[in-house]
């Protein structure tokens, strides 16, 4: 009995080591106050005891809250904390876009852009992701006079790259299932470049994970000058919903949205 008491002892002594610390768990306020600093601007000071300085978090709730047409009501209640958990774009859900080299409107001066992929991530084919890549940019090339050229070395007008947490932007990503990607409007530097989260696991068309074609499709969106729209079955919607890349159509709002910027499809095309 000794020796068994023992060796149990022992086992649980390698479970404790290899088990490492045990992380703290995030508390709903917690997540709710860094959702909203990073997609709606929160400047966040701790509330004051004296009650003098109120907590800011209810009025952005209710901004939160009346973007994604949930009930407005400055609490954090199940329904909002659900929404700040699903995955989603990194972009900012209030960014104004106002670059004045662009003449103070988020878009390209030519309708002749290119595209560089940089790198690939591991979970996909060369081939795959080179196809979703085209694709995404196909779907706002048909409805638009925009065309699109690969080239493979120098600089792109949309670089396309997949990299994790601190990946050389100033804006690192999170980790699995938060943030998928982000993107920049049209602007100088990293105007127009699309970056992936390669914590994520991206998919050709599989619902076990994110399908590239589709996170890549909204990205381009904001790097042809689109902010996120409050439509649910957007394309542009914040959050990331599967859909059967086969069955997949733009959204009459994306449309509309963009050939405000671009025009319709060219003569000819």
């Amino acid at each position: 009995m000794r020796i068994h008491r023992q060796l149990g002892f022992l086992a649980s002594l390698v479970l404790v080591i290899h088990a490492g610390p045990i992380p703290k768990p995030v508390d709903d306020y917690e997540i709710a106050k860094n959702y909203l600093k990073s997609f709606y601007e929160l400047e966040y000071m701790r509330p004051s005891s004296t009650g003098r300085e109120p907590d800011p978090l209810p009025e952005k709730l209710k901004e939160m809250q009346k973007f994604f047409r949930l009930k407005v009501t400055g609490k954090l209640d199940k329904a909002t904390l659900a929404v700040m958990k699903k995955p989603r774009c990194g972009v900012s859900d209030v960014a104004v876009y106002s670059y004045s080299t662009f003449g103070g409107r988020p878009m390209w001066l030519t309708n002749k852009l290119t595209y560089r992929i940089e790198n690939y991530t591991p979970d996909m084919s060369v081939a795959e992701v080179d196809d979703s890549i085209r694709r995404a940019l196909k779907v706002w090339a048909d409805v638009t006079p925009l065309t699109f050229t690969r080239i493979y070395r120098g600089t792109a007008d949309i670089m396309i790259s997949f990299g994790t947490r601190n990946h050389g932007d100033g804006l690192p990503f999170d980790g699995p299932h938060g943030t998928l990607a982000h993107a920049y409007a049209p602007t100088s530097g990293n105007g127009g470049d699309a970056h992936f989260d390669d914590d994520e696991v991206f998919t050709f068309r599989s619902p076990r994970g994110y399908v590239l074609f589709l996170v890549a499709a909204h990205e381009f969106g904001h790097s042809l000058g689109l902010s996120h729209s409050d439509v649910p079955a957007a394309l542009m919607f914040p959050t990331y919903s599967f859909i059967d890349p086969g069955s997949f159509s733009l959204h009459s709002d994306d449309i509309r949205r963009i050939q405000s910027l671009y025009g319709n499809v060219a003569i000819g095309k």
